[in-house]
This record gives C-alpha cells, sequence and structure tokens, in this order.
C-alpha cells in the first residue's frame, strides 16, 4: 500500500513538474560564442547572441499504422517539422527586447505583432534533419534576430523607450574631462564581464547618474533592424577586433546592471563624456558599431 501512494505521488509530481514547464526556460552558455541554451519541455533550442540567430529541434514519427510503410519517412519530417516550428515560437516569444520586457508581452500587447511573429517564425529555414533508427526524424529550424524579426519588435521598442524616458538628470558637481580634442572612435566595447549581464536586442548603456550614453536616443532605426543594436562576444579581444566597431573602438568597462534582466549597463561618467567629447563619435552610435562582452 505504502509502495502504491509512493508511485502515486511521483506521478502526480511529474505531471506538476511538466505542466508547470510550459514556458520555463533554464538558461546556460556554450561555446566560445555567447550561445544561450534553452531546454523546454523536452525539447531543446538556443539563441546564439553573437551570430544573431535562434534555433529549435524538433522531433517527428509516424502514425503507428504507417510504420514499414513507403509514407512513413515523409509523414515523420512533416511531423518533425511542424514540432520544430512550435518549439522555435515558444522560443522566440522568450527572447529578451530589454531589460524589462520579453517578445511575448508585445505579442500580448498586439494581435498584429503577435500574427506578425507567428508568420516570420513560419517562414524560418530547415537547417538539418536526421532520419534516427527508430523513424523518428530530428528536424533543426533556425531564424534570424535581425531582418524581418528585428523589423517588428526593435521599432517598438525604440518607440516605447522614447515614451518612458525619464527627463534629463543634472550632471554630477565634478564632471569628467571629456575626451582629448580630435579623438573619433569608430565603435565602442563594453567589458560587462563579471557583473552578470545578459544579452537583449535592445540593450542601453547609461553614465552613472542615469543618463543615457547609448539606447533609442542616438541610434538609427534602420541600423538597428538590419544589423542589432549590439554585438556579443566572450572575448574582448575578439570583440575589439570585431568588424563591426572597424579599426579605432574605445573601450570601456561596465560598472553594473541595471534592470531585471541585467542588459542595461552603467559605465562610468568619465568613459560617458569620453564618448560624447567629440560630436564625431555620435556617427558610430547612430550606426550601432557597438560590442558588448560577456561572461
Amino acid at each position: 500500500m505504502r509502495s502504491k501512494i509512493i508511485v502515486a505521488i511521483g506521478i502526480i509530481a511529474g505531471m506538476v513538474l511538466l505542466y508547470s514547464g510550459v514556458g520555463f526556460c533554464q538558461e546556460k552558455v556554450s561555446g566560445s560564442e555567447w550561445t544561450q541554451i534553452i531546454e523546454q519541455m523536452g525539447d531543446k533550442g538556443k539563441i546564439n547572441w553573437s551570430e544573431g540567430y535562434i534555433e529549435a529541434l524538433g522531433i517527428g514519427a509516424p502514425p503507428d499504422r504507417y510504420i514499414g510503410k513507403p509514407s512513413a519517412r515523409p509523414m515523420a519530417l512533416r511531423a518533425g517539422k511542424i514540432d520544430a516550428y512550435r518549439n522555435l515560437l515558444e522560443i522566440t516569444k522568450g527572447v529578451r527586447v530589454d531589460s524589462t520586457t520579453v517578445v511575448k508581452d508585445f505579442t500580448v500587447e498586439s494581435d498584429v505583432i503577435n500574427a506578425q511573429v507567428e508568420g516570420i517564425v513560419k517562414g524560418a529555414k530547415v537547417v538539418n534533419q536526421e532520419y534516427m533508427s527508430d523513424g523518428t526524424v530530428e528536424v533543426t529550424v533556425r531564424m534570424s534576430l535581425s531582418g524581418n524579426f528585428s523589423q517588428v519588435i526593435i521599432p517598438k521598442a525604440l518607440d516605447r523607450r522614447r515614451e518612458m524616458a525619464p527627463p534629463d538628470i543634472p550632471p554630477a558637481a565634478a564632471p569628467a574631462a571629456p575626451a582629448p580634442a580630435g579623438v573619433v572612435y569608430t565603435g565602442m566595447v563594453i567589458d560587462a564581464r563579471g557583473l552578470q549581464a545578459r544579452p537583449a536586442m535592445s540593450p542601453k548603456v547609461l553614465d552613472e547618474n542615469g543618463k543615457e550614453v547609448y539606447g533609442s536616443m542616438n541610434v538609427d532605426r534602420e541600423y538597428a533592424v538590419q544589423q542589432g543594436m549590439s554585438g556579443y562576444a566572450r572575448d574582448l579581444t575578439a570583440a575589439q577586433s570585431n568588424p563591426r566597431v572597424t579599426n579605432n573602438p574605445v573601450s570601456v568597462k561596465g560598472i553594473k546592471t541595471e534592470g531585471p534582466g541585467k542588459s542595461d549597463i552603467i559605465i562610468s561618467n568619465a568613459d560617458a563624456e569620453k564618448i560624447r567629447g567629440t560630436s564625431e563619435n555620435l556617427s558610430f552610435l547612430k550606426k550601432c558599431r557597438v560590442m558588448i562582452v560577456l561572461d
């Protein structure tokens, strides 16, 4: 009797874990690139923030009555694709937009955005399919974070930011000296290692007074859509030599993060003034020539 009770409790606990797992993401970082590994209800997916894409795996099996028949493999492949696209949509809605918002927040607010995101996910490319010995098929689909997806999400994020932007805060009593005259940078590399910072589609960089150094106020929407607002790397040297920031980037150290998503980064007033010190530097900010280094 006791053993039956224990088994019953185990089954109930398993069901609770299964259903509470819907929409739950376990995050870990893998490889030399900043790749966020997602595990949802036994299916795997990833967001490669360095290369700028989302991938999801789907598994398909033919109906029992078709096993061993010529139509079994095509039916398994179709089922695998449907499963992969469903998983991709789930992962996509969990992509962090900024420190306080994920994509799902936008899709819940707007049926139009929800339909657009679903349409883009359905257009994702199949990048791999493997036929397994048990008759199942594993299908991997991939979708870019930039392009059509950014075209839907980034403008919404930038518009919301402008609406919520706080008034300018007066500078500190002893502002840091500006950059030397004539120093023009071609990009910015932010070393955010050691801060538990996390990537987002629309990160912000702020000074110690909370005033925006980089974000919605000085970025060109077209550049943000085409290539994303920032690139991500796990190695400082690799970030400094990335073509995105070209040949003379300024490197600054993050002090801390802000917001529950930990994607907004605070830099020192001295570094902020160094970037603001030459008007030409606004050009690289406008063109989203920014790299962020994460653990």
